[in-house]
């Protein structure tokens, strides 16, 4: 879960030298960002680092990352017009920067290490677009969804396939596997993720190359937990709402999931958050299929020295 980010000093050392956007468009930084975790903290698997909407900016949107405010949509994605006015993207050409950055992390990376690809879903992707950035009640969005709901199918049509050909990108260049981030899904009511998400997603992940295991993520979604099940994906993610063992019997066995510790807890010291480590992989029960990790990303305010506890500890007690 975005291993790589601002809590990270040579991290930050990079940032003082790179805008965002061109820190994410260069790859011989963009492979050292992703390389940064392994090589700190000894995790399991490598994520790659870029964001899920660089995708969009070849639709001709306007994308900038703002000081302090994360990403800006210049113009937003309201109406039939917008949509009709958004530009042919050629993947490959587009976003070429990114592929390269897996062939230089995947030369770099020890055998052992696998590396995971990923995409922002459809929806996600869509709210930023309509929103003009991040949100918190997502008006915009569901407006579009209600009132032109041909509108909106067609953006999510168009991101559906944008987002397989740039995961299926990354696949060929040598991710062994991906994760399909609707981070902001949990803003929705069943019916409405029923209806106009859940049939776009599971687009995506049909689309993929076969073989390759898919992780599918939200957050706020221990109402929707079926239906992103439904949707698809080998593994599901599972933010520290809910616990682990319930989650799991909702989704079944078939499936592997990720997840769930609050990633406040590494704010304090590993002697406080071990009895919540303990807990999780308790509840997890030593079955196959489970990935410890955070329920969202790592806070850019938590100590370095408490997540490399965790991974050490995540070790220690799963060797047990």
């Amino acid at each position: 879960m975005r291993q790589a980010g601002r809590y990270l000093p040579e991290y930050r050392a990079l940032r003082a030298r790179h805008a965002f956007l061109e820190l994410a468009k260069t790859p011989h930084a963009a492979a050292e960002v992703t390389l940064q975790p392994i090589q700190r903290l000894g995790v399991d698997a490598a994520i790659l680092f870029a964001d899920i909407l660089l995708v969009v900016e070849p639709l001709g949107v306007g994308l900038e990352f703002a000081k302090g405010e994360g990403p800006v949509i210049q113009r937003p994605v309201r109406t039939e017009a917008d949509v009709a006015r958004l530009a042919c993207v050629d993947v490959a050409s587009a976003v070429g920067f990114v592929f390269e950055t897996v062939r230089l992390v995947k030369r770099a990376l020890p055998a052992h290490v696998p590396l995971i690809g990923f995409a922002g879903a459809p929806f996600t992707v869509a709210s930023y677009l309509v929103e003009g950035g991040a949100s918190r009640d997502y008006l915009a969005t569901k407006r579009l969804m209600r009132e032109s709901p041909d509108a909106w199918r067609r953006l999510m049509t168009i991101l559906a396939d944008v987002t397989a050909a740039y995961l299926n990108g990354q696949i060929a260049a040598g991710a062994q596997a991906v994760q399909l981030f609707d981070s902001w899904v949990g803003a929705l009511a069943p019916d409405d993720y029923r209806e106009l998400v859940l049939p776009h997603t599971r687009t995506v992940i049909d689309a993929l190359t076969p073989g390759t295991p898919v992780i599918h993520f939200g957050t706020g979604t221990a109402g929707l937990l079926p239906l992103l099940r439904e949707a698809g994906g080998d593994v599901i993610g599972l933010d520290w709402r809910v616990d682990l063992d319930a989650a799991w019997r909702t989704l079944g066995d078939e499936v592997g999931v990720q997840g769930n510790l609050d990633p406040t807890a590494l704010l304090s010291p590993p002697k406080t958050f071990e009895p919540a480590v303990r807990a999780i992989l308790k509840r997890a029960g030593g079955r196959p299929g489970h990935i410890f990790n955070l329920g969202h990303g790592v806070l850019e305010s938590t100590p370095v020295e408490h997540v490399k506890a965790l991974v050490d500890m995540v070790h220690e007690l799963s060797a047990r």
